[in-house]
């Protein structure tokens, strides 16, 4: 339902299903634009979190309001997600490329389309693309070991 996250300049408290819960603080951040369902809260200090219990208190009873209401997050379909040209002109030329893309699961494709997008230049773009073909050729997804 929620989880704890520390970074260097901040920690937050992140709502697995934070896009569900109802934010009338507006205190719910979207971590990057490509983050679907959760939402965090961010503080810089012990402070900050001491002064915002009753608000963290109302929040996590939101967030297990909609966890006992079995509400999903709809989230988009990876065919909703743009593929680079790049990518699509490589899928194009090679057909097992292609075959290997579309049996990975819809996660690990996500995952790739997102990775390869992220670069502005397409010469790392097609860096990426490079490097990570083989990983799609097995089977692999982006992170996968």
């Amino acid at each position: 339902m929620l989880l704890i996250h520390g970074f260097r300049d901040y920690c937050a408290i992140l709502f697995v299903k934070g896009a569900l819960v109802d934010d009338p603080a507006g205190v719910l951040i979207r971590q990057t634009k490509d983050v679907q369902a959760a939402r965090q809260i961010r503080f810089a200090g012990l402070a900050e979190i001491a002064k915002a219990e009753s608000l963290l208190k109302d929040y996590v009873d939101r967030a297990i309001a909609v966890e006992r209401a079995g509400l999903k997050v709809p989230m988009k379909e990876t065919g909703a997600f743009a593929i680079p040209a790049e990518f699509q002109a490589r899928l194009d030329g090679d057909p097992a490329l292609r075959s290997a893309f579309q049996a990975l699961t819809p996660g690990r494709q996500r995952g790739y389309l997102l990775h390869f997008a992220a670069a502005k230049q397409a010469k790392t773009r097609e860096a990426r693309i490079d490097r990570n073909a083989p990983r799609i050729l097995v089977g692999k997804g982006l992170l996968d070991d």
